[in-house]
């Protein structure tokens, strides 16, 4: 199956740190998976997500998109902007000062000509069900609403896949449940991959097809929940897996 993204043998050492943040960190995402990096705090999700996105640099290890080299010691490193890489924040980071409409086009603010951004952006509100809502202010939007904006901003201009950080945590536990539906459904619909980082296993099981299981900076191991669950490799990953289908109120924290 054709991939995304690889990320191969990634190391990362903070300066005065007693352990690597990730040591030989290895995952393919394979066009269309929506997979999730779980994993208590601290223990490198983050770290992985800003080194996929150009944000951070590792000290070795290789960064693959769509089958190009964006990473590796020795080559020129293509920077955030030229990865074509969607980001959903965890605030979601939509300009206050645009409407609904505007924070979308900004998105595609490299598509041309004009007439191709405003085919996208009636496709793309359709999608995310924001038809009805495009003069509106992000004050004027909900938690859930301000989410599908900030997802149809990532996926509008069809990236090589989208990079979500913690996207259920300024919601409401009420409506966690529908909005995981809706943000699974979204992102499938779409044909575009995704990496989700969560603390919350409930997102992890709601959302995603695969998990990576990251422990103090190592990969434990990489399966879908039931794989995990049945078939794990570790004790920590047991431990995990039985906490997924047993306790799914309980979070990795």
């Amino acid at each position: 199956m054709a991939r995304s993204l690889r990320v191969q043998d990634i190391t990362k050492i903070f300066p005065r740190s007693s352990r690597p943040a990730l040591d030989e960190v290895s995952i393919d995402l394979s066009n269309g998976e929506i997979m999730a990096l779980v994993g208590e705090s601290g223990s490198g999700k983050t770290t992985l997500l800003r080194i996929i996105a150009g944000l951070a640099n590792p000290d070795s290890g290789v960064v693959e998109i769509n089958g190009e080299v964006v990473w590796n010691i020795g080559i020129k490193t293509k920077l955030p902007e030229d990865r074509n890489i969607g980001f959903v924040f965890q605030d979601y980071a939509l300009f206050p000062h645009l409407n609904v409409k505007d924070n979308i086009l900004y998105g595609l603010h490299k598509m041309h000509p004009k007439s191709e951004r405003v085919k996208r952006l009636i496709e793309i509100i359709k999608l995310t069900g924001l038809e009805n809502l495009e003069e509106r202010f992000p004050h004027e939007l909900s938690g859930g609403q301000q989410q599908r904006v900030a997802l149809a901003r990532a996926l509008a201009p069809k990236p090589n896949f989208i990079l979500l950080d913690e996207p259920f945590s300024n919601l409401d536990p009420v409506r966690k449940d529908s909005l995981r539906d809706e943000l699974r459904a979204i992102v499938k619909e779409s044909g575009i991959s995704a990496l989700i980082v969560t603390h919350d296993t409930r997102d992890a099981l709601s959302v995603a097809d695969t998990l990576a299981v990251l422990k103090e900076g190592k990969l434990e191991q990489v399966g879908s929940p039931e794989r995990i669950y049945f078939h794990s490799t570790s004790e920590y990953t047991a431990v995990t897996g039985l906490t997924f289908f047993l306790y799914p109120h309980l979070c990795i924290q």
